[in-house]
C-alpha cells in the first residue's frame, strides 16, 4: 500500500516532548516552520529552529528531547512543519538520476543530518506534494509522488551544497556506490579490499577516491562501525558479546579493543555514560510514548513512532582493523 512506503504530513504544533528513542524503519525528512526543540540522532544532538531541515536515515535511532526553560523545568516541543517518510522500495520508483543525491544525503555515516535553509521554496514544494498525496487514489499516483520525491531530494541537496561538481563523474559515482555498499555490508566485511573487489577497482584507487572526498576508505568503514556500535550500546540492552557478533567481530575482546582505540572509551564505559546522561536529561514522566501525529501514520507499518530496536544478525567473521 502507498501509505506503507511513502507518507507526507503537515505537523501543526505537535508536542514531541515525550517521544522515546526509536530506530527508524524508513528514511525521514523534517522541515520545521515554527517552534524550537532539540533532537538526537544516534549520539549527536541538534538544535532545531524555524527553517531547520532534518534528514534521518533508515536504521538510525532518533528522538526529540525536551527544551527546559526558566519557567518550566520540562517544556514541550510544539513544532509545526512537514514530515516526509519513504522506504527503499518506494525510492526505487524514482528516476535513476536522483540516486546520487539520495546517496549524498542519506548514505554517508559521517554527514551532518541538520542544516538551516531559507525554507520558502522547500515549503511550497512540500505543500504541493502533500496536496497530491491527499487526492483520491488513481492508477499512476505512486509514480507521480515518486517524481515529487525526486524533486524534493534534489532541492535539499542543492540547498545543502552537497551536490558536488564531480557527482556525475566516474570518481563521484564510485564514492557514492562505496558509501551504499558499506552501509549494507559493514556487519560482515571490514576490509577495504572486499569493497574494492565488489566495485571492480583496486584498493588503492578506492582509497584515493575517498581521500578526495575528505576521508580514507578505511575511515569510512570505521565511522560506520562506530556509529552502529554506539546505537546498540546506547539504545539496546544487548550484551557486548551480542553487539560484537552483530557487527562482525570474531570476539568481544576484538570489538572492545577496536571501540576503545577509536573512541578512547571502553564499550561498557560508553554505555554507562550514555545512561547517566539520558537519566539526567529525561523528563520526569511515566510510560511516555511517541505521539501519533495523524491517523495515516498510526496505521503505517513504516511509521517513525515504532519502538522496535532491530539489529543486524550476520554471522561473525574474522577481521583485522
Amino acid at each position: 500500500m502507498l501509505q506503507d512506503s511513502f507518507h507526507i504530513e503537515r505537523l501543526d504544533k505537535i508536542d514531541f516532548s515525550t517521544s522515546q528513542p526509536h530506530r527508524l524503519d524508513d528514511h525521514q525528512i523534517f522541515l520545521l516552520t515554527s517552534g524550537t526543540a532539540k533532537t538526537q540522532i544516534d549520539h549527536t544532538t541538534y538544535n532545531l529552529t524555524p527553517g531547520s531541515v532534518l534528514m534521518i536515515s533508515k536504521g538510525q535511532v532518533h528522538t526529540f528531547k525536551p527544551t527546559p526553560s526558566k519557567s518550566s523545568p520540562v517544556s514541550s516541543n510544539h513544532l509545526s512543519g512537514f514530515r516526509v517518510q519513504f522506504g527503499d522500495c518506494f525510492w526505487q520508483r524514482t528516476p535513476a538520476s536522483a540516486s546520487n543525491c539520495k546517496a549524498v544525503l542519506f548514505d554517508d555515516p559521517g554527514a551532518s543530518r541538520h542544516f538551516q535553509s531559507g525554507c520558502e521554496d522547500l515549503e511550497s514544494l512540500l505543500t504541493t506534494t502533500l496536496a497530491e498525496y491527499e487526492t483520491p487514489d488513481y492508477s499512476n499516483k505512486s509514480d507521480v509522488l515518486a517524481a515529487y520525491l525526486k524533486i524534493i531530494i534534489i532541492k535539499i541537496a542543492n540547498i545543502h551544497s552537497l551536490l558536488q561538481k564531480d557527482i556525475a563523474t566516474y570518481d563521484g559515482r564510485l564514492y557514492q556506490d562505496f558509501l551504499a555498499l558499506v552501509r549494507n555490508n559493514y556487519n560482515n566485511a571490514h576490509d577495504v579490499s572486499f569493497f574494492a573487489q565488489k566495485l571492480g577497482v583496486t584498493a588503492r584507487k578506492l582509497s584515493s577516491t575517498c581521500r578526495s572526498h575528505g576521508a580514507s576508505a578505511k575511515e569510512v568503514i570505521i565511522e560506520q562501525l562506530i556509529s552502529e556500535a554506539k546505537r546498540s550500546l546506547q539504545f539496546t540492552s544487548h550484551s557486548i558479546k551480542e553487539i560484537a557478533g552483530n557487527l562482525g567481530f570474531s570476539t568481544p575482546y576484538q570489538f572492545s579493543s577496536f571501540f576503545k582505540t577509536h573512541t578512547q572509551q571502553s564499550p561498557l564505559d560508553y554505555r554507562e555514560q550514555s545512561l547517566t546522561t539520558s537519566s539526567a536529561t529525561s523528563p520526569s514522566t511515566s510510560s511516555a510514548t511517541s505521539p501519533s501525529t495523524s491517523s495515516a501514520t498510526s496505521t503505517s507499518t513504516s511509521t517513525s513512532t515504532s519502538t522496535s530496536m532491530s539489529t543486524s544478525t550476520s554471522s561473525a567473521v574474522n577481521i583485522h582493523i
